[in-house]
């Protein structure tokens, strides 16, 4: 199926400004838009060298991970939890959401924050994924402790119980279907994520192509820096830093920093 939509995509592929659904004249849109940063076939090669080797477990851990419960994990399952729970803020707390709301035109909503919040996390989803057993605890936990801080906000906010739940049933749906359009993005061209991006993002909402752009080049090397990431680091210490949506100083990318832990790994 998934080869089937990639072979669909690369013989229909819909420019930028037929995506946004308005047809928006820019310098150089022609060459931008056949340029990809990442072919297909490389990304997808890329992606599976990433992925770590299957953990030999036992069949007593099988047999309980079946009934809902969690085997033995390689670092302690308290720790990953604080861990989750730390990569989580890192997503609403070290990003510019004013910038994404004004380059983006954006409207300053608790719904525009969850669009830019769901988009970092489903990054941090993708990348703990590669590590394995813990990477996938760790993502359960990232996942929770969302859920958790909406609906904390929206009580903040004053918006009554039976508006919020069914604001959250809403949000619930629509982080589902984002995640699988961003996963089909991450692993075609820059076309698909760009699709992506138009129907979760901006909510269909996007009649500049810049911006679409804009928010593809950011993805891209976003997802690059958190891949250089040391993965026993994002285990034990959740610390994950942010690109700008701008680069200012495209050479800080290259070395990502590597964050500090004691002995607990706190």
């Amino acid at each position: 199926m998934l080869f089937g939509t990639l072979l669909r995509h690369e013989t229909c592929r819909p420019q930028l400004n037929k995506i946004c659904g308005g047809s928006i004249p820019t310098s150089g849109a022609v060459t931008q838009q056949k340029r990809m940063l990442h072919s297909t076939i490389q990304l997808l090669a890329a992606k599976d060298s990433l992925q770590p080797s299957e953990e030999k477990v036992s069949a007593f851990t099988k047999i309980i991970e079946a009934m809902g419960f969690t085997g033995p994990l390689k670092y302690n399952k308290w720790k990953i939890k604080i861990a989750a729970l730390r990569m989580y803020t890192c997503c609403v707390e070290r990003t510019d959401y004013e910038e994404f709301f004004h380059r983006c035109h954006m409207p300053d909503t608790l719904n525009s924050w969850f669009l830019v919040a769901q988009l970092h996390v489903w990054m941090c989803l993708v990348r703990m994924k590669q590590e394995g057993r813990a990477g996938k605890y760790m993502c359960h936990y990232i996942v929770h402790s969302m859920w958790e801080d909406v609906e904390q906000r929206g009580k903040v906010m004053g918006i009554d119980s039976v508006t919020l739940k069914e604001s959250m049933r809403s949000m619930t749906e629509n982080f589902y279907a984002a995640i699988f359009g961003y996963d089909e993005g991450i692993l075609s061209d820059d076309h698909v994520l760009a699709a992506a991006l138009w129907r979760n993002l901006f909510s269909k909402c996007c009649e500049d192509p810049r911006q679409l752009e804009l928010l593809v080049e950011y993805v891209r090397k976003q997802m690059q820096y958190l891949d250089a990431m040391n993965g026993e680091d994002l285990l034990l210490t959740g610390e994950v830093t942010w690109r700008p949506l701008v680069e200012r100083n495209a050479q800080s990318i290259l070395k990502p920093t590597s964050p500090a832990y004691n002995d607990e790994g706190l």
